[in-house]
C-alpha cells in the first residue's frame, strides 16, 4: 500500500541512522515471520519459482508434497520434483502475460497422492524485474473419490433418473419415426426412377440416418453417466476422431470454423473404450464450437512421450475467465445459457477411469487449449507397480 509507514521508512532508508536501522531490520523480521507463518497455517502447498522453474520460496505443505528442504530453495528446480508437470507447460510462453494454468497431477513419490495445480503470473511493481509465478498445489486425493462418491450417489443418481425418462421419452418417437422413414423408402423403391424421385430418396436416407445418430447420442449420454467400467481395446484415437468430427461437420461448415490436424510422426495405439472417448472428443469438440462461434479455427495436434499420448485442442474462442477456472469441472457448472453443466464433468470422470488425465489453459479473448494425456502401456505397468 501506497501510504504504508514501512514503505515510508524504506523510502528514506539511506537517511537513517544505525539506531533506526537496527529497528527497521527488527521490524521487517517480525513481519516476515508473522508472513510465513500466516503462510504455513494455510492448507494448500504455495510455491513461487521463476521462469526456469528454480524454487525460490515454499510453504511447509509444499515441502511435505514435494519433498523439499528449506536448503534446496533457490537452487532446486521444481520439473526435478514434480517430472510430469514439465509435460503440460509450454516454457517459450512463460512471461506476465501467460494465460491461468490448471490441471490434476498424479503424484507418486514422496506419497501417491493427485494434486490440483494452479499457477499464476506474480504481478510485480517492477516491470524490469524477472517474472516470478505462483504456483498453488492443493491434495485432493480424499476429495477425488469422495467428490465421486457423491456424485454417484447423489446428484448423478438423480440425473439418471431424469435422463433414462428424457430418453424413454425420446427413444419411442424416434423408433416410429425411423420405422415409417424406413416404409417410405422401401414403397419409393418400387417407383420408377427419375432425378426428383432420387432426390427423395437421398433426402429419406438422410433422414433415418440423422433419426439413428440422434439415437445413438442419446445412448452415448446413458453410457457416460452411469458409473460403468470401460472396455478396453487397442485404439488409434485418429480413427475415433474422424469419427466424430464426421458428426460435427455440418454444424461446423454452417458456421464457417476450420479444423486442423497436426499428427506426431507416429501415434502409437492406446487402451480406451471406444464408445466413452468418442463422447468426450464430442463434448470437447462441442465446446470449442461454442466458444469460437463463426468462422473460428479448431487446430487439434498430437504429441507422445515414453507415458503419455497427448492430444491437444486449441480454439481461438472466447476463453475462460480465472474465477472460473476452479469450477470447471463442478457437475451443473456452465457459462453457456443453454449448456447442462455435464460436460466437463463426464469428460474428466471418463479420462480418470482411462487412468488418462485432463489439462485446460485458456487466456481470455484469446481462446483455449483443453489436453487429453491418455496413458500408455509403458505408464500403466508403473502405475500399477506403485499401487
Amino acid at each position: 500500500m501506497k501510504n504504508d509507514p514501512l514503505e515510508r521508512i524504506l523510502g528514506k532508508i539511506d537517511d537513517l541512522d544505525p539506531t533506526n536501522l537496527t529497528i527497521l531490520a527488527q521490524r521487517l523480521a517480525h513481519e516476515r515471520r508473522l508472513l510465513e507463518a500466516v503462510f504455513n497455517i494455510i492448507q494448500e502447498g504455495i510455491l513461487i519459482i521463476d521462469s526456469k522453474g528454480v524454487i525460490e520460496y515454499s510453504n511447509q505443505v509444499a515441502n511435505q508434497m514435494i519433498n523439499l528442504s528449506d536448503k534446496d530453495l533457490g537452487t532446486a528446480i521444481l520439473w526435478k520434483f514434480v517430472p510430469d508437470l514439465a509435460r503440460s507447460i509450454d516454457f517459450s510462453n512463460l512471461g506476465r502475460n501467460m494465460a491461468v494454468f490448471s490441471r490434476e497431477i498424479h503424484m507418486t513419490y514422496p506419497e501417491n497422492r493427485f494434486v490440483r495445480l494452479y499457477m499464476v503470473p506474480l504481478n510485480q511493481n517492477n516491470d524490469d524485474s524477472p517474472p516470478l509465478f505462483v504456483i498453488i498445489l492443493r491434495d485432493v486425493t480424499e476429495e477425488k473419490f469422495l467428490t465421486e462418491e457423491m456424485i454417484e450417489n447423489e446428484k448423478l443418481s438423480s440425473l439418471f433418473m431424469l435422463t433414462a425418462g428424457v430418453a424413454h421419452e425420446l427413444g419411442n418417437p424416434l423408433n416410429s419415426i425411423n420405422i415409417h422413414l424406413q416404409i417410405i423408402h422401401r414403397l419409393l423403391s418400387k417407383i420408377k426412377d427419375s432425378p426428383e424421385l432420387s432426390k427423395i430418396k437421398d433426402s429419406t436416407e438422410t433422414c433415418i440416418n440423422e433419426v439413428s445418430r440422434l439415437d445413438s447420442i442419446v445412448q452415448n449420454f446413458l453410457s457416460a453417466i452411469r458409473p460403468v467400467q470401460p472396455e478396453l481395446t487397442e485404439m488409434n484415437l485418429l480413427e475415433l476422431l474422424n469419427d466424430v468430427l464426421s458428426l460435427q461437420r455440418h454444424e461446423m461448415e454452417d458456421l464457417g470454423i476450420r479444423v486442423e490436424i497436426i499428427l506426431s510422426n507416429s501415434l502409437p495405439l492406446v487402451l480406451v473404450d471406444r464408445n466413452q472417448i468418442k463422447q468426450v472428443f464430442f463434448n470437447v469438440i462441442k465446446n470449442a464450437i461454442h466458444a469460437m462461434g463463426k468462422n473460428g479455427l479448431l487446430k487439434i495436434s498430437t504429441e507422445a512421450d515414453d507415458d503419455y499420448l497427448n492430444m491437444h485442442f486449441d480454439d481461438n474462442g472466447s476463453g475462460i475467465e480465472e474465477k472460473h477456472f476452479s469450477k470447471i469441472f463442478d457437475p451443473y457448472f456452465s457459462t453457456k445459457d443453454s449448456g447442462s453443466g455435464m460436460g466437463m464433468m463426464i469428460i474428466q470422470r471418463i479420462m480418470r477411469n482411462h487412468a488418462g488425465q485432463v489439462a485446460i489453459k485458456s487466456l481470455p479473448g484469446v481462446g483455449t487449449r483443453v489436453t487429453l494425456m491418455f496413458p500408455l502401456q509403458s505408464k500403466r505397468v508403473k502405475m500399477l507397480e506403485s499401487s
